[in-house]
């Protein structure tokens, strides 16, 4: 039988504060010997993730604060952190009353994302209180889903801005689009577009408008940004 590896955020020096940043209340309440529950951390893990995702949004993303505003709020909802808890490994650690684990508590996104907040609370504590040792931990789970953040409430030619500041070293400029009419009639003209940064051809599309090309270039380069940094290295 292969042994999973745990995962960093779950190793730590004082056993008995990851004990405690793993116990639910539910669980006290049928273990009244135990000594206490996680909802302390929990408060605090949510305030250290706040100001994580936003320093982390602020380096990675060129936006004005309405858009990082709505991006830190998808990082860090709770579906987001149910996720995370998941891919940590939280669900079958979690200490729960036997009653919560009956109705699928393991499962239960708000339990998982509450449970996660405690575990970075936990981690931040056991750690000195060092965020530099818990920051490299929270941001490749950020990492992993980044794409996905970038995309909420974005359009196409807003979302290849994005991708290309976050991925392509010294992209300091803004896109080009070279449209010009290349087929059709005056009444039913067809345009093609090209896009590039740092005279760097990216993508290429076609419409019945200006606009519907650009968007289709737009779209053809981050189809083509995302399939190569997703198999990059």
């Amino acid at each position: 039988m292969v042994k999973t590896k745990m995962h960093q955020l779950l190793i730590f020096n004082d056993k008995q504060l990851l004990r405690r940043a793993l116990t639910h209340r539910s669980y006290v309440n049928e273990n009244p010997r135990e000594r206490g529950d996680n909802e302390r951390l929990e408060f605090l893990g949510d305030a250290i993730l706040n100001f994580i995702s936003g320093d982390y949004l602020y380096s990675e993303l060129e936006m004005d604060e309405g858009e990082m505003t709505r991006r830190r709020a998808a990082l860090v909802d709770k579906e987001q952190l149910a996720k995370f808890a998941i891919q940590v490994g939280l669900p079958s650690k979690m200490r729960l009353g036997q009653g919560v684990i009956q109705q699928g508590g393991r499962r239960n996104k708000n339990l998982l994302s509450s449970t996660f907040e405690a575990v970075v609370g936990a981690y931040y504590l056991d750690h000195d209180r060092d965020i530099e040792t818990l920051r490299p931990l929270v941001e490749e789970l950020f990492d992993s889903v980044l794409l996905d953040i970038i995309e909420v409430g974005s359009n196409s030619k807003n979302l290849l801005q994005e991708f290309v500041h976050a991925h392509i070293a010294n992209a300091k400029e803004l896109l080009r689009y070279s449209t010009k009419q290349t087929g059709g009639t005056d009444n039913k003209p067809e345009f093609t577009s090209r896009v590039s940064v740092n005279n760097k051809f990216l993508g290429e599309g076609r419409g019945k408008t200006k606009k519907e090309a650009e968007k289709q270039a737009a779209e053809n380069a981050l189809a083509k940004l995302k399939k190569r940094y997703s198999s990059a290295p």
